[in-house]
């Protein structure tokens, strides 16, 4: 149900503040605000671990805006009525402007800044991943399931959750979010069955329940419970070093040994200093287990037995995990990640510099290119004119300025008109934004 049939929902109210006194604003007789969105600079993340820098910029969730929100007759008399008396009281004026409203696309618009941050940073960790499988494997064999959401229980909404999950799995295929799934089939389908797949998993609660002093058969009963299929068991309630090397590594060691390939053990700890405890976990794991070397000279636990951290984990402890594994010779392979809270929730618009500006506006007739130069700020220059965006010989984007683009030796526009008069003109399949963010390594190892 998108927002036209949506009787709660009003979307003259959906705005900030300010923007319902903007039309008084502007020169008389403006008759057309023409506006852009961009992420405006590389942003560079200051972390005491390391500096990440995004240099590419993954666009997605404007298509759920479209039909949820704007679609079909948002505006009723009803509505606006409603908008009248709310601002009249909200700035004790009557500043509501019945004939014209369409500065409520801005912020609605601009919320968009989440999906593509959730995107680009889950991305950015999907680079790294990618690299260091391929040093250290040779190939990249399962790499969209390194990464794997836990974020639901740390996002601040329903709605974020779905939103958030959905921009993750343009990347990954791991997912303990549900609402992505629903999220990605009802807003932009996808030939498979469903965007996301998990796998059973324990949590503290199914270890603890029976006690300190039967973890043993906890382990037992979980791993006897899901045979057949991958199965992830939290290991640290109590002692993650004596649970590896005792109980998995010893008493329940013949239970792992009769597992399938297809059906590993996944040992999961969740504490302590994320790179230290994964390194220590793989040393007793490769002591208990018989490991391989593969063939680009790291070691491998047998396909029965990997890890999974899930605890600690965002774009930069992962960087330090997979690093701290390579130094010590271990695959990439042995290992996926959970992210939660780093994954959907601790990101901001500025994280990226999401903005929305006006480049161009007609006033009496005359069509006026119009910019910010902030002189304390260089960085938050806007873009001047009417805009259009292309590819270079080198198959990067630009974006050029001034109505330059009308110039036939600039080649296409790539900009499409996706939404006009209440109507989403244009669509993307899930599958095809998947495969517009595909990583270049992706496509170098992909088979021919």
């Amino acid at each position: 149900m998108n927002a036209a049939a949506d009787a709660e929902f009003n979307i003259l109210l959906a705005t900030d503040s300010y923007k319902v006194t903007h039309y008084k604003q502007y020169p008389p007789n403006t008759s057309k605000v023409y506006s852009y969105f961009e992420c405006r600079e590389k942003k560079t993340e200051n972390s005491k671990i390391k500096k990440v820098k995004y240099e590419e910029t993954v666009f997605y969730g404007l298509q759920y805006i479209l039909n949820k929100y704007l679609k079909g007759k948002v505006v009723t008399k009803e509505k606006i009525q409603e908008a009248k008396e709310v601002y009249r009281e909200h700035f004790q004026d009557d500043v509501f402007n019945e004939k014209g409203w369409n500065y409520i696309l801005e912020t609605i618009l601009v919320q968009s800044w989440y999906p593509i941050t959730v995107a680009t940073n889950s991305r950015e960790q999907k680079k790294i991943l990618a690299k260091y499988l391929l040093e250290t494997s040779g190939n990249l064999d399962g790499l969209e399931y390194k990464l794997h959401d836990f974020g639901y229980r740390g996002v601040s909404s329903q709605e974020t959750a779905g939103i958030g999950a959905s921009a993750h799995l343009v990347n990954f295929k791991g997912t303990d979010t549900v609402a992505g799934i629903a999220f990605v089939k009802k807003y932009y389908g996808t030939k498979d069955p469903v965007p996301g797949y998990s796998v059973p998993a324990a949590e503290h609660s199914t270890i603890t329940a029976w006690g300190k002093d039967r973890e043993k058969d906890a382990f037992e009963h979980i791993v006897t419970q899901f045979s057949s299929v991958p199965v992830s068991v939290v290991s640290d309630s109590y002692d993650i070093y004596n649970a590896c090397e005792k109980i998995w590594g010893e008493d329940l060691r013949h239970l792992i040994l009769s597992r399938s390939t297809e059906a590993p053990l996944i040992i999961r700890p969740d504490s302590g200093n994320p790179l230290d405890t994964v390194l220590k976990v793989l040393d007793i794991l490769g002591k208990k287990f018989p490991i391989t070397e593969n063939s680009k000279g790291y070691k491998l636990l047998p396909p029965y037995l990997r890890i999974i951290q899930g605890d600690g984990v965002d774009i930069n402890t992962l960087q330090e995990i997979v690093e701290g594994m390579k130094q010590k010779k271990w695959s990439i392979e042995n290992i996926a990640f959970g992210s939660g809270g780093a994954l959907l929730q601790k990101l901001t618009r500025d994280l990226l510099n999401c903005s929305f500006k006006c480049s161009y506006v007609v006033t009496n007739g005359l069509g006026i290119n119009v910019f910010k130069d902030p002189v304390a700020d260089p960085n938050k220059r806007s873009k001047k004119g009417r805009l259009s965006l292309h590819r270079t010989p080198a198959g990067n984007f630009v974006t050029l300025e001034e109505g330059k683009g009308d110039l036939e030796e600039y080649g296409q526009d790539l900009l499409h008109t996706v939404f006009k008069n209440g109507k989403v003109t244009k669509s993307y399949s899930f599958d095809e934004i998947r495969k517009n963010a595909e990583l270049n390594i992706e496509l170098e190892v992909a088979p021919h």
